[in-house]
Order: C-alpha cells, then sequence, then structure tokens
C-alpha cells in the first residue's frame, strides 16, 4: 500500500511539472529547443475585444498562416487606484495567454510600462497626474517606485508563462519607442532589471519607434 501511494505521488508531481523550453537568437535567427524558428506574428490586444470573442479571433489568427500574436499590456486597465489590481473579464490577461497556447500559438508581450498603442494616456494610470512632480519614463523615483510595484504584481500573473519556465512567451519588450522619445538607459536598465526579477524569463527586446 505505501508503495502504491508513494507511486501515486510521484505521478501527481510528475504530471505538475513543466520544463523549461530553451529559445534564443542565433546567428541571425531564433531557435526554439535547438531549432529554427520563424516567427509569423500579428498584433491582437486582449482588452480591445471582448473575452468571449477571444478564442474567435485567435482562430482566425492562425487561419491567416501566424503562429505568434503581439500584445500590450496596459496598466491602467490592471491599476486604476495605487495598489489596486485588477486581473478579470477583459483583463485577465493570464487567459488571454493560456487561449493562444490551448491554439498552439506563440506570444510577444509588451508590458511599457508605457505602451502607446493610441490608447488613453499611453497605458499609463491616471493617478501617476497627482504627484506634480514626477518625470515619467525616466529614472525618477517616485516613477520607478509606482513601476515596480505594477511589474511585480504584473509578474505574479503572467511570468509563469514565459518560454524559460515552460511557457509560450517567446519575447518580453521593454517600454516601447522610447528611442523617439529619450536617451535614458539608466531607465531603460532599470526597468529590464524590474522585469527579470519579477520571473519573466524570456529574452528581451526593444522597440525604439
Amino acid at each position: 500500500m505505501k508503495k502504491l501511494l508513494s507511486l501515486l505521488l510521484l505521478l501527481a508531481l510528475g504530471c505538475g511539472t513543466v520544463s523549461a523550453h530553451d529559445f534564443k537568437i542565433e546567428k541571425g535567427q531564433f531557435v526554439l529547443d535547438g531549432k529554427p524558428i520563424t516567427l509569423v506574428c500579428g498584433e491582437m490586444h486582449y482588452p480591445r475585444i471582448p473575452q468571449e470573442y477571444w478564442r474567435d479571433r485567435l482562430l482566425r489568427a492562425k487561419a491567416m498562416g501566424l503562429n505568434c500574436i503581439s500584445t500590450y499590456v496596459f496598466w491602467n486597465i490592471h491599476e486604476r487606484q495605487p495598489g489596486k489590481f485588477d486581473f478579470t473579464g477583459e483583463a485577465d490577461l493570464a487567459k488571454f495567454i493560456r487561449t493562444a497556447q490551448e491554439l498552439g500559438l506563440y506570444v510577444v508581450l509588451r508590458p511599457g510600462p508605457y505602451v502607446c498603442a493610441e490608447w488613453d494616456f499611453g497605458g499609463f494610470p491616471y493617478w501617476l497626474q497627482n504627484n506634480k512632480h514626477m518625470k515619467w519614463r525616466s529614472d525618477d523615483p517616485d516613477f520607478l517606485a509606482a513601476c515596480q510595484r505594477y511589474i511585480t504584481r504584473l509578474g505574479k500573473e503572467v511570468s509563469k508563462y514565459c518560454v524559460g519556465n515552460g511557457g509560450n512567451v517567446l519575447l518580453v519588450q521593454v517600454e516601447n519607442e522610447y528611442g523617439s522619445y529619450s536617451n535614458d538607459r539608466v531607465y531603460m536598465g532599470k526597468i529590464r532589471d524590474m522585469l527579470e526579477k519579477a520571473g519573466f524569463n524570456a529574452p528581451f527586446i526593444t522597440c525604439d519607434g
């Protein structure tokens, strides 16, 4: 009986184990688990689509020949008030990523903190404006403290879906189109470090605009 229970326990533990994937850029191409892969990617933003249509829209994207979906993460729908987070309904980013995974689609995650995307305030929560001395998109301590809280919470929600943790998020973008705004390498480095510390175990990229 003890041997049977031990065997069942081992099987249960084995079923819960997710193997990390090896994804890298090598000799000018993407390589996943030792095999070259071409990412045919399209943009789709989860809060712009009612949740009940996510699967349908992702299936349509796949039918067009895409194997990857890129999405921004919109800070201001997840933290409408300081320290109060919402990841439900159209804000359920984890479910969006899981649905893509179920359909065999990879994801490029673009968590900002600034995203532009023709979205209100570039994705920033409006309460940032309450601090009249805060300098957005810089290494201003107050701004970085707000970013840290957001990124840490975001990591708890979705970092487990990164490729290095066995998931389908292949790339994580730091900021967005920052080269068209400034050239603060200290700020960019700190955002990258926050993402890394929050568990985003995937290659980091950026877009300079």
